[in-house]
Formats: C-alpha cells, sequence, structure tokens
C-alpha cells in the first residue's frame, strides 16, 4: 500500500530519534507504530534530490518487496513517494541482526542448534527467491547484518536495495551489471567478469555458513594478515585437517558439534567454489543443511556429553537493526 507522510510521521513521532534503531548508507529506519498497533520498520531514505544511487535503490526495492511473500522474508508493508521523501515500511523484526548474536551484544551467545536453524531459514528464503517467487530473484547482499531474528530466534532475511531479477529465459545464463554488494561475501567470479547469477548468492551464502560456525566477521581487520580474510583462513584448516579450529570458541566441542561442524564447512567448501558450475544451487544447500541439522539432533539426544552448554552471557546491547 502508499502510505501518505501524515501516517508514517505519527507512526514515527515525526522520526523520533528515541525511536532510531538504525543507519546505513541508504538513510534512517526507524520503529513506528500504526494505529492498529502493529510494529514497523520505516526505512527512510537520504532526502538529497541530486542522489540518483538512492533513488535506483529505492524504485528496485520496492518493486522487487511487491512481488515476494515468505515467512523467512521481512513481509513489506508498503511505502511513501512524495516530493524528496522516500520511505520504505516493512514489518519490525524485534531481536536485532545475526552478527549482533555472533558477537554476543544480546545475552547468551547462540549454540549449534539455533545457528543449525538460522542457516536452515536463510537457504529457504533464498531457494524461494531463486525458485519459486513470480520472477526469479537475486538478492546481491546476503550478509549476517541483513539477517534480522525473531524473538524464538527464527531468521528473516532483509534488505533488497541491490536485489536484481533474475534470469528468466531459455538460453540466458546471466545478467550483465556493475558489482553490488559487501566486501568479504562477494562472488569473485562476478567480481571478474561482472556477469551476475543466483550463483553469486551461494557463493556468498557458503561466507555466511563459515560465519556461523567460527563467528568471525569475514574481514578480520585486527587479527594478523594470514587471517584476516576468514574464508581463507578457514578453508586451510580444512585442507590441513584442523576444522576444529574453526569452530566458535564460546560453543562446546561435543561429539554433536563436532560433526556438524565438519558438514557445514564441507559445505561451504562447494558454495565457494570460485567457479559457479561447481556451486550447489540454494534448494540443495537447504536439503543438505536440514539433514545436517536432522544429524545433530538425533546426536544431541542420544549423547548427554552433546547436550552440556558452555555459552557465556553478556550485557545486553540497545538494540540496533542494520540496513543499507
Amino acid at each position: 500500500m502508499r502510505f501518505n507522510i501524515e501516517e508514517i510521521l505519527q507512526a514515527t513521532k515525526n522520526f523520533s530519534p528515541s525511536l532510531k534503531v538504525g543507519q546505513g548508507g541508504f538513510g534512517t529506519v526507524y520503529k513506528g507504530t500504526l494505529d492498529d498497533g502493529t510494529l514497523i520498520a520505516v526505512k527512510r531514505a537520504k532526502t538529497s534530490m541530486h542522489d540518483n544511487h538512492v533513488s535506483v535503490e529505492f524504485q528496485s526495492e520496492i518493486k522487487i518487496l511487491g512481488q515476494i511473500e515468505h515467512f523467512n522474508l521481512v513481509r513489506f508493508f508498503g511505502y511513501l513517494e512524495d516530493k524528496d521523501e522516500r520511505v520504505i515500511v516493512v514489518e519490525y523484526v524485534p531481536n536485532g541482526t545475526l552478527r549482533e548474536h555472533l558477537d554476543g551484544f544480546r545475552g547468551s551467545y547462540l549454540d549449534l542448534s539455533s545457528r543449525l536453524d538460522i542457516a536452515v531459514d536463510v537457504a529457504h528464503a533464498v531457494t524461494y527467491l531463486h525458485m519459486y517467487a513470480d520472477n526469479p530473484i537475486i538478492h546481491r547482499d546476503i550478509k549476517s547484518s541483513n539477517i534480522l531474528l525473531t524473538e524464538n530466534l527464527r531468521a528473516k532475511v532483509a534488505d533488497f536495495g541491490f536485489a536484481r531479477l533474475g534470469v528468466n529465459e531459455a538460453g540466458v545464463t546471466h545478467i550483465s551489471t556493475q558489482v553490488k554488494g559487501t566486501a568479504g561475501y562477494l562472488d569473485p567470479e562476478y567480481i571478474r567478469t561482472y556477469q551476475l547469477t543466483d550463483k553469486s548468492d551461494v557463493f556468498s551464502f557458503g561466507v555466511l555458513l563459515v560465519e556461523l560456525i567460527s563467528a568471525r566477521r569475514p574481514i578480520e581487520r585486527k587479527r594478523i594478515l594470514k587471517e584476516r580474510v576468514t574464508i581463507k583462513w578457514a578453508m586451510k584448516k580444512f585442507r590441513e585437517g584442523k576444522t576444529i579450529q574453526i569452530l566458535d570458541p564460546n560453543l562446546p566441542q561435543t561429539p554433536a558439534n563436532n560433526l556438524a561442524l565438519e558438514q557445514i564447512i564441507e559445505l561451504a567448501v562447494q558454495c565457494l567454489a570460485p567457479f559457479r558450475q561447481s556451486r550447489p544451487c540454494m534448494r540443495s544447500c537447504a536439503e543438505i543443511l536440514w539433514n545436517i541439522r536432522k544429524d545433530h539432533r538425533e546426536l544431541l539426544s542420544s549423547d548427554p556429553l552433546s547436550q552440556t552448554s558452555h555459552q557465556r552471557t553478556l550485557p545486553s546491547a540497545a538494540t540496533r537493526v542494520t540496513f543499507k
């Protein structure tokens, strides 16, 4: 639906700084409440009329959001375009970003069961975009700060500012387009050739899997040079037979966790293949992860040792929802 400026100002208390929950290159995000009590996230674009870049992203995002509906995608309520105001209204997801949870900013660190649930949720969301939306959609910015979590830790993929409609014609293999995305998650083949396919999302998902299991950011600027690019460091550990060293130190080394770690890293290696033809499709990723989660649950139920939790609790931080 199209909102008017009065509705948006009322919902956000005139864009009150106290309701600000995020900031990014696109603009600012506010928490709001509609007349019927529905909580919303209001994404307000920068107001410069001369910023054509922002305008293109805005048009692209509302076009794509209007075509999709899936439990693991942030729900789109509507938008406002009035003079120099450009606003996107989506559901408010209350439990912050995956990145905040991996950093321990939300209290307890996520256990491996929760991380597997999140991986499955994201795989289902991206599979839907690639295969089951009215037109194939390539997200182009799958990353932990674009994955929002509900109160019961279900994942919802957000931020479609970089998304593109995918290939929908027989014989066409890719879209030629300028490179968009986030450093550390970008498909090297896409960077090299400017050819975008759904396998670019698969590469980003592979980075996300390593991030989930290690809790490291894709680029760790404060680490020594050979550990700075997380996927290179992780792949080296995997090749050396030292996969256990990739596991987040906040996760206990148990039979269930160790097996899941090996299986997840094996899938990540496939997703991170240098050439897109060697990468699995997202549907295959979802199926493999579903089986990994099933194995993990079975081991947990049969082995008391695997149920031991060594989570460390940190003080809560203020809510921050990251949008572009």
